[in-house]
């Protein structure tokens, strides 16, 4: 809205002079700075406006010379633009203007409360300096405190529910993103503001349309003070059971300029970097009901070996480059048992394995970040993403396979090495315009991915019939060497046109093109074949050559209205042609499956008041069927369980309705959030598993099937009680599942119900005592149709908490605990009750308390090593495993923290 305050002659002469001026306001963290005070002057007349969301503003019809621009709001410093008076130009386009926060003394007026948690449309900003921490804190142990925030035990971030999965520092990308790495290495007393960001990706900001979930981004905007200064710290620790810890980190931050240097050697688990390896050997997916237990997360005895750098700079005043490197080596060594029960009429097959992995994972990331403003506007950033992963496996299981009259009792032995460069480009290019909403953004990311895999298996077993009298007695021994080599290159092309109808709405003409391209070629040699005849005995039915094409047009419209600041809505359509092609050279078969999909998609959100808002969005999507689904082969590598691939699957088509409701008081510093999502696929690509005549031989490939649906719903629910010292977060998810499957050809249904519950509390007491208090519960139920009814529902409930306690300004006394429930479970391992007792001791020392003693006591009870449990039930399979972990362990631990600040002029 634009206010003018000059009498009508005035505004007359300005509409004869038909001046456009537009631009942008930022925070120092480069992001738009929503609710700037901005007037213009002239010699004819004076207009007020004030910026958007986005920290857009615009002045229509600017009469007279002598143009001056002010920009003011409260806690900045306020700047001035004066435009010459040779402009002759009717659209005028402002360079980006910066506004820098500002200490200012005002008579008459007490600041007596910073506010703590500021709700924006798709930021939530916590101020810092309203919340307490101890001096020379890392930023990992404040997060911990700010709510609707949890951080678990390995690093991994949860906001407001949900994973973060990118990190900056400043608006730039720290270390690529990588979150722990900037959580584990900023001090607390740097950060000024942590901005939670809902990140739609840039091509969705430059279009202004938002089709996709977003993603949950921090960005760390730094102390004034903090932004030149060079700091760092070294930590060395020794302890019983052969643990240590060693690492150092350089960092160094000048006006924009970043450079950062880390480095780690350790066995207790510890990782610099939140990435892990492509493969997922020895990983598992963690979820926000591991954030609030004191166990450690991680699977097996590891040693992990890590370094990495971080580069920055503006190279001129609209050009940024980023650049980081990485590598990780983690050595891991894992035991374990599982339990796998599947059900076939007339025939369960039980399969019970003991089982050792060893893994030797070498991680190289490589990443680079350019973005160039240009004079007139435009923008262009370029992403490339290289990343090299080599991984030895070795696999040792023993095996006891039985059903109602076969026992199998033999051991299967895999190692394999694997090579994997990946390489990830992307490019967006935005087009500015002397027409205000009028916008051309291009988005082009290509993909190369290969894999050389070399791979020895061995599968030995003794067969005992009892069906006949006297049991029958036989023995199977394979030993196949597999060597594969498959490559991956993808194009993904992007181009968005936007033209303003009005005011309050535009329309979007947009292309996209996909194009993914997969080869592979796989020999086996049979080992006792080979030894048998003296020369390579090659099996040819396992052997494939084959090459695979999806490719993927899709053209629509998207039409945006938004009459004012209360109501938002896209309405859009698009017709999608696909076709996917596989063809195998050695037997010139050829398969190909084409189809058209009409993609509509739709988009609502109502903001109701100041401090309430509903959102509902609806998108349709394509989903291509992965590499193991179609290679045509039937690999028998595995003898108990055989898997032949189907060429002639199609592409899935997923159908998501979703909404969200926000409520936040802020002079309360309550949020409430809740979001419902329904999601339902077409052509689901779903497995068919069939039982080889009633052996204990299994066989899986893959279908197309409609009937899958899934329901996910959560809620969280922040506020103090009482007083700020004291702080409730509620968190709930409720997940259902309808899943398709078939077995010996019957249509099998299993749905699935999960639903877990977090109440946490806690409380800080001035500056000498803190605690946290969490109860979790998670039910797991699942129920399935074939062979029989079936049903499982198992329980589990956590209780824990944390007090720490300081006893001086020089020492520290902390402890945590933690109580697991399970019952439920098929397999009696599933079913402990853990507790966990882990205790420390912290001593500052030195000038400025720059060294810091720690005695570390982990695992006290130590039954952390039995917590490994993972539970999966899916078909008529039902999986159980547990895995080793670190045990109990005392540890000292020594830290230098250095901080140099720059001379004063």
């Amino acid at each position: 809205m634009l206010l003018s305050c000059t009498s009508g002659l005035l505004d007359v002469h300005a509409q004869s002079a038909s001046k456009q001026i537009r631009g942008i306001v930022l925070d120092t963290a480069s992001v738009g700075l929503r609710g700037v005070n901005i007037r213009l002057t002239s010699s004819s007349d004076t207009l007020l406006t004030t910026s958007d969301q986005y920290g857009l503003y615009q002045f229509k019809n600017v009469g007279g010379d002598q143009i001056r621009i002010s920009y003011s709001m409260l806690g900045h410093q306020i700047v001035t633009k004066t435009l010459s008076n040779s402009e002759s130009s009717s659209f005028i386009v402002i360079p980006n203007v910066k506004l820098t926060p500002q200490n200012s003394l005002i008579e008459g007026i007490s600041v007596v409360k910073v506010i703590p948690v500021v709700y924006g449309d798709d930021t939530i900003q916590y101020n810092m300096d309203a919340f307490k921490f101890r001096p020379h804190s890392l930023l990992e142990e404040a997060l911990k405190q700010l709510p609707g925030i949890q951080v678990s035990r390995d690093g991994t971030v949860y906001a407001q529910g949900k994973r973060v999965s990118s990190v900056m520092v400043d608006g730039k990308k720290f270390f690529g993103g990588d979150v722990a790495t900037a959580t584990k290495n900023l001090p607390a007393n740097f950060v000024k503001k942590i901005q939670v960001i809902n990140y739609f990706g840039d091509y969705a900001t430059e279009r202004g349309i938002r089709t996709e979930d977003p993603e949950k981004v921090i960005n760390i905007v730094l102390n004034e003070d903090s932004k030149q200064i060079t700091f760092g710290q070294l930590t060395a620790g020794v302890g019983t059971s052969d643990r240590y810890i060693g690492s150092v980190g350089v960092n160094r931050f000048n006006d924009g300029q970043e450079f950062s240097v880390i480095g780690s050697i350790n066995n207790t688990n510890t990782s610099l970097f939140s990435f892990g390896s492509p493969s997922g050997v020895g990983e598992r997916e963690k979820s926000l009901f591991d954030a609030n237990d004191f166990v450690d997360p991680t699977d097996g005895l590891n040693n992990i070996n890590s370094l990495g750098f971080n580069f920055s700079d503006n190279l001129a005043e609209n050009t940024v480059l980023s650049t980081s490197y990485s590598f990780a080596n983690k050595r891991n060594v894992t035991t374990g048992n599982s339990f796998l029960r599947s059900d076939y009429e007339m025939n369960k097959i039980s399969n019970e394995e003991s089982y050792r992995t060893m893994s030797d994972d070498y991680f190289h990331r490589l990443t680079a970040e350019f973005k160039h403003r240009f004079k007139n506007n435009d923008i262009l950033e370029i992403k490339p993403v290289f990343s090299y992963n080599s991984v030895y496996f070795g696999n040792l299981r023993e095996r006891l396979i039985t059903n109602n009259r076969i026992t199998n009792d033999g051991v299967y032995r895999d190692t394999s090495n694997q090579k994997n460069p990946n390489l990830d480009v992307n490019m967006l290019y935005a087009r500015s315009f002397k027409k205000p909403g009028r916008k051309l953004v291009a988005n082009l990311t290509l993909n190369f991915n290969s894999q050389r895999r070399l791979e020895d298996v061995v599968d030995a077993y003794s067969t005992v019939d009892s069906s006949q009298a006297p049991p029958r007695l036989t023995k199977f021994d394979q030993h196949y060497y597999i060597q594969q080599t498959s490559g991956t290159d993808g194009v993904k092309a992007s181009v968005s046109f936007v033209e303003p109808f009005t005011e309050s709405s535009f329309m979007e003409l947009f292309y996209d093109y996909e194009l993914t391209d997969m080869t592979a070629v796989r020999r086996v040699e049979d080992k006792l074949k080979t030894a048998e005849f003296d020369q390579f005995f090659y099996v040819d039915s396992l052997g494939v050559s084959y090459d695979y094409r999806f490719q993927s047009s899709r053209v629509g419209l998207n039409y945006q209205y938004i009459p004012n600041k209360t109501f938002r809505s896209n309405i859009g359509f698009a017709v999608q042609p696909l076709t996917l092609n596989g063809y195998l050279p050695r037997e010139d078969m050829y398969y190909k499956y084409d189809n058209v999909n009409l993609v509509p998609s739709a988009g609502f959100k109502w903001r109701i008041n100041d401090e309430l808002d509903w959102s509902v969005d609806y998108v349709g999507k394509n989903n291509q069927p992965n590499f193991l689904h179609i290679i045509p082969i039937r690999d028998n590598s595995n003898s108990q369980n055989i898997v032949v691939g189907n060429p002639e699957l199609k592409a899935e088509f997923s159908n998501r309705i979703n909404t969200t409701l926000r409520k936040f008081i802020t002079k309360r510093s309550q949020y409430f959030e809740t979001n419902f999502a329904f999601n339902k696929v077409l052509n689901k690509i779903v497995s068919d598993k069939t039982a080889l005549n009633t052996s204990t031989i299994q066989q899986t490939t893959f279908r197309n099937a409609d009937g899958y649906y899934d329901l996910k719903w959560y809620f969280l629910f922040n506020t103090p009680l009482f007083n700020e010292s004291l702080q409730l977060d509620l968190v709930g998810n409720t997940d259902y599942y309808n899943n398709i499957s078939f077995i010996n050809e019957e249509r099998n249904k299993t749905q699935q119900f999960i639903y877990s519950q977090s109440v946490q509390v806690r409380y800080t007491w001035s500056d000498y005592f803190e605690s946290l208090f969490n109860t979790s519960y998670l039910l797991n139920n699942a129920r399935y149709t074939w062979p029989y009814n079936n049903e499982i529902t198992a329980h589990s409930l956590l209780m824990s908490g944390a007090t720490k306690g300081y006893i001086s300004d020089y020492v520290t006394l902390g402890a945590e605990v933690s109580q697991r429930f399970n019952s439920g479970y098929e397999s009696s391992f599933m079913n402990n009750n853990p507790t966990i007792l882990n205790a420390y001791l912290e001593v500052s020392f030195l000038p400025n308390k720059q060294g810091l003693l720690r005695f570390q006591g982990f695992d006290l009870l130590d039954q952390n090593k039995n917590m490994g449990t993972y539970s999966e039930y899916i078909g008529n399979d039902l999986y159980e495993a547990r895995n080793n972990r670190l045990g109990r362990y005392f540890m000292v631990t020594f830290n230098m923290r250095l901080q140099k600040y720059p001379k004063k002029k």
